[in-house]
């Protein structure tokens, strides 16, 4: 009897030694793997960029081998106030909101609801038979198309070749064309229906053919619109059921709620001097104030606010290949096809584009402090993040500024963060 019991304690402890193995480690112990005296030179540095005005405040994290070793607010979280930049102070994530939907979608692939390679025109019907842009009329806004060689897949979305563009940041004649329909690009207080507005997305021209180039576009806004369409949901409570919830991201919203306001950091940008001002409602059309005034409409693309915490707990689960405390969210393979390059042709030169992620590429990896295989992106607020499966180590540098004269930080930091493991 005896003997019974102990195995049952053995395999008790052995199931807790794995979950917690699974889960980001905060118990603040050293890690051998880490020289802290080095890793404190990102203190200096960010502090430099503060005391010379070229940022107001930043939050840094690193994660080592599932523990977290750095966790740290720099500067400000409002400079009039002069209130201190928490580590948990929350951040409008923009464009990092494109990796967690791409995720999102994928657990709709794992139940069978679609594939890859299947035409979007199959749940949007808009989208059939896409005609691409030939010719531009600025003068009068009229414009020729050709025919576009093949339909738009799931797998052209999540890796940015389906040949869309972006409203308000993409090529010029795209813009307008957009712009004339009411296609909106994610950020800001937005009334109208996601659904909606991707259905009129899909009778507008193509930028490029299909497969063929890869072009940052409102790709990740139609996949949260198929999200809701095959859910039946709408891409908040999706999120939360499938993601935040079983993985314990417990800051990650599309509107903040009110108990949480006071953690949202100010936004900043550039005068003409290059002189770091506060953001207003009248910049670029996106109101900062868009986390608390109850969007309804759920940009998978730009819409998420959260913490660099929740984000990290994320991209742990994607390095545990889909698992995170004890919660497979992700089939083992599914994280594999995410995280693995799927173009034909290097995206920016250099890396490849996975589903939902830059990879870093050989050659990349061999000119920065990455390891090939590591797969990041950022947020056009002022965010980056990366996960490096080889060096088991997560970074983010979280600001809210953009423009950044001085956004080579982000680069440094990564290189310090990478001289500090052992």
């Amino acid at each position: 009897m005896k003997k019974i019991i102990l195995l049952h304690l053995v395999m008790l402890l052995a199931f807790c030694l794995q979950t917690f193995a699974q889960t980001i480690n905060t118990s603040g112990n050293p890690a051998a793997t880490v020289d802290y005296t080095r890793l404190k030179r990102i203190d200096t540095l960010v502090n430099d960029y503060i005391a010379k005005g070229w940022l107001t405040g930043a939050v840094t994290l690193v994660v080592k081998d599932n523990q977290l070793v750095q966790y740290k607010g720099y500067g400000y979280q409002d400079a009039d106030s002069k209130k201190p930049m928490p580590p948990d102070a929350l951040f409008r994530l923009a464009s990092q909101t494109k990796a967690i939907v791409s995720a999102a979608i994928m657990t709709l692939w794992e139940e069978g609801k679609f594939t890859l390679d299947e035409p979007i025109a199959d749940f949007i019907p808009e989208f059939r038979h896409p005609q691409v842009l030939d010719k531009y009329n600025a003068a009068d806004t009229t414009y020729t198309t050709i025919p576009a060689k093949r339909e738009i897949t799931f797998r052209d979305l999540l890796t940015h070749t389906g040949g869309l563009d972006y409203a308000a940041i993409g090529s010029p004649n795209m813009k307008a064309i957009y712009s004339k329909v009411g296609i909106p690009v994610g950020l800001g207080k937005i009334t109208a229906n996601l659904k909606e507005r991707m259905a009129a997305l899909g009778k507008l021209p193509l930028v490029s053919q299909p497969g063929e180039k890869w072009v940052y576009s409102l790709s990740v806004d139609v996949l949260g619109a198929l999200v809701e369409i095959m859910s039946g949901t709408n891409l908040q409570d999706f999120l939360n059921q499938k993601l935040f919830k079983p993985l314990g991201m417990k800051d990650t919203y599309f509107n903040v709620p009110a108990t949480k306001a006071a953690r949202l950091a100010t936004v900043y940008t550039e005068d003409s001097l290059g002189h770091v001002v506060k953001w207003d409602k009248n910049v670029r059309g996106a109101d900062p104030d868009y986390p608390l005034l109850g969007n309804t409409y759920y940009s998978g693309g730009a819409g998420l606010t959260g913490t660099a915490y929740d984000y990290a707990i994320f991209l742990q689960m994607m390095l545990n290949k889909g698992k995170y405390n004890g919660i497979q969210v992700l089939a083992p393979r599914t994280v594999e096809l995410m995280t693995s390059g799927q173009l034909d042709f290097m995206f920016n030169g250099m890396d490849n584009f996975g589903l939902g992620f830059d990879i870093t590429s050989e050659k990349s990896a061999a000119r920065s402090p990455r390891n090939a295989g590591s797969f990041s992106w950022g947020g056009y607020f002022g965010t980056t993040y990366w996960a490096d499966p080889k060096a088991k180590l997560i970074g983010l540098i979280m600001t809210q500024q953009s423009p950044n004269s001085h956004g080579d930080l982000a680069t440094k930091v990564e290189q310090l963060m990478y001289q500090s493991v052992k």
